[in-house]
């Protein structure tokens, strides 16, 4: 007769659940994974799935879920998992960030359509460059090479009772600096070759004062626009490439200053 004691049924749960909160937390907060139009069952049952699959390669401590220390590493795991996903998610908020900076060089900014992902109102060149990437990002396996990542990251910051150190999330806050920049990098060509057209545009009207500048400039500056990032959408994949390699690295540099005290 098989007999099975609590302490087992115990440790049975906590060899699951833990990694199961880490793994959830960065499936809600990362992109393409994290999206609002895919359901919360399937969220779950993906991270359930995956879980099956880490879970016994992974060095769990025996300590009761329920207890007053398996909540505190129930809230380490899930901060684990906020910080890797939100790591990857500040990529797609520069690409965003650069739609919007281009979007409002080339007068749309008034131009938005309802996003249901952010559930807000986003700018039209904003949201098409978001598309673009989402889609680079899936060609390119970036959401296969963030979930090796992930369980890469049981490895340099295990499961324990131990706080996670305050460098990560500096390290994290600084990541979330170099969107500006990465920003900057996507939006530079539009940005450029708009500002060119405008001051064409203002040696244009200083020179025939009856010209009708805004009857004649919006239709100008839109063509530029949209040329330029038709010129640019073949450039736009290694950039995406790069960061998204960056943002991958970001990730494991996380999880290992988390376990350094």
């Amino acid at each position: 007769m098989i007999s099975v004691t609590s302490a087992q049924i115990t440790a049975w749960i906590a060899a699951f659940i833990f990694p199961l909160a880490r793994i959830l937390a960065l499936i809600s907060s990362a992109p393409v994974l994290g999206n609002k139009q895919i359901p919360i069952r399937v969220k779950i049952a993906l991270a359930m799935l995956i879980t099956i699959v880490i879970a016994p390669t992974i060095n769990v401590p025996n300590i009761d879920p329920a207890s007053a220390q398996g909540l505190l590493v129930l809230v380490q795991q899930i901060l684990a998992g906020l910080a890797m996903g939100l790591t990857m998610r500040l990529i797609f908020t520069a690409v965003e960030m650069a739609g919007d900076l281009a979007g409002m060089q080339m007068g749309l900014g008034f131009a938005s359509f309802y996003d249901p992902v952010n559930a807000s109102y986003a700018p039209v060149i904003a949201q098409f460059l978001g598309i673009i990437a989402t889609l680079a990002f899936l060609a390119m396996n970036g959401h296969l090479y963030m979930l090796a990542a992930l369980a890469d990251s049981f490895q340099a910051f295990p499961i324990s009772a131990a706080l996670p150190a305050a460098a990560a999330f500096r390290t994290l806050a600084e990541w979330g600096t170099t969107i500006f920049t990465h920003s900057l990098q996507l939006a530079m060509p539009l940005i450029g070759a708009l500002m060119i057209t405008n001051l064409a545009l203002g040696i244009l009207t200083r020179s025939a004062p009856q010209l009708n500048i805004f009857a004649v400039g919006f239709p100008i500056t839109l063509t530029v626009g949209f040329a330029t990032l038709a010129l640019s959408l073949p450039y736009l994949a290694p950039m995406l490439e790069h960061v998204v390699n960056e943002g991958l690295d970001m990730m494991q540099r996380i999880a290992l200053q988390m376990e350094k005290h």
